[in-house]
């Protein structure tokens, strides 16, 4: 498995399920710099939240995602390994795989779609707490626009996330240690433990 997608819409906490296993000594970390972070307090302390390479239209990589199905699958590994100098697994995050599950399946059958859901109003009000369109990275300016598209968006990758996880079987997980295992990745560290129920999301791999 050479890359593992993660599809959730903004404000779903996909970037705590992502940042807890991706200390994995699995994982290929070469994508990480301190201009791909961001530190929030919305869980009532400082954090860090954002890591590593986001990929969705108007950021930094994967400017054309939206179309992704329309591009060849030599180009889009072109893009996916833009961030990396590694050679272990590869996260390949981007809220618009939301609606490219399928291609993604039919393309990479040997890699693993975790997709993260929440209410959409959970999404919003979580993104909003987080900082809104003043998250330093990833941008969420171009694409995403104003509160009203934000508030649209989440709503139709929500949907799409929710019937992918109604239309193909694979495993529900409740934990970041589940996830690494059902992912065959080694264990994250103690200090990355995450209970999904505890932080109102829902995991599944597809």
């Amino acid at each position: 498995m050479k890359y593992i997608f993660v599809a959730g819409a903004p404000g779903s906490k996909w970037s705590s399920v992502v940042k807890n296993i991706y200390h994995s000594a699995s994982i290929d970390r070469s994508d990480y710099s301190d201009a791909r972070t961001y530190y929030h307090d919305a869980s009532g302390k400082m954090e860090l939240m954002h890591l590593g390479a986001y990929f969705d239209p108007g950021m930094e990589f994967g400017d054309f995602f939206d179309n992704l199905d329309q591009y060849t699958k030599e180009q889009c590994e072109t893009e996916f390994d833009r961030p990396f100098s590694g050679s272990d697994i590869r996260i390949i995050k981007s809220h618009v795989f939301a609606h490219h599950l399928e291609f993604i399946k039919r393309t990479w059958p040997d890699c693993a779609i975790v997709l993260v859901h929440r209410s959409s109003d959970s999404c919003l009000g979580w993104w909003v707490k987080c900082g809104h369109f003043d998250i330093t990275y990833p941008d969420y300016s171009k694409y995403y626009e104003n509160l009203r598209q934000m508030s649209r968006i989440i709503s139709a990758q929500n949907q799409a996330i929710e019937s992918g996880m109604n239309q193909w079987t694979g495993h529900d997980v409740y934990s970041n240690l589940e996830l690494a295992q059902v992912l065959a990745l080694d264990p994250p560290l103690d200090q990355y433990a995450q209970n999904y129920a505890q932080a109102d999301i829902k995991v599944k791999i597809i």
